[in-house]
């Protein structure tokens, strides 16, 4: 069974997918940052040296650990070339 198929299923149970679905704001985020760094082609620790701080810091970031303050990610954006910009979607 592959991984896509395992989360398939998972997300058939209605308690799965109300957790998925609330985290959904989170991985935007996360998959936000990681192409961020990969189209300015960054490794971890260039970003990590241009926000002034350490490798593992950009890695937790990068796996939605903790809760990163509004200058953290306006640094990891402008470190990665980019401007962080916001928008907002109404909930149907």
């Amino acid at each position: 069974m592959t991984l896509a198929n395992l989360k398939q299923r998972a997300l058939q149970q209605s308690d799965v997918k109300a957790a998925y679905d609330d985290l959904s704001a989170e991985f935007e985020l996360i998959n936000t940052l990681l192409s961020m760094r990969q189209d300015a082609g960054l490794t971890q620790e260039e970003v990590a040296l241009k926000m002034g701080t350490k490798g593992s810091n950009v890695s937790r970031l990068e796996q939605g650990k903790g809760n990163p303050s509004f200058n953290t990610l306006v640094k990891y954006a402008k470190a990665c070339g980019c401007k962080l910009n916001f928008g907002f979607a109404h909930l149907n």
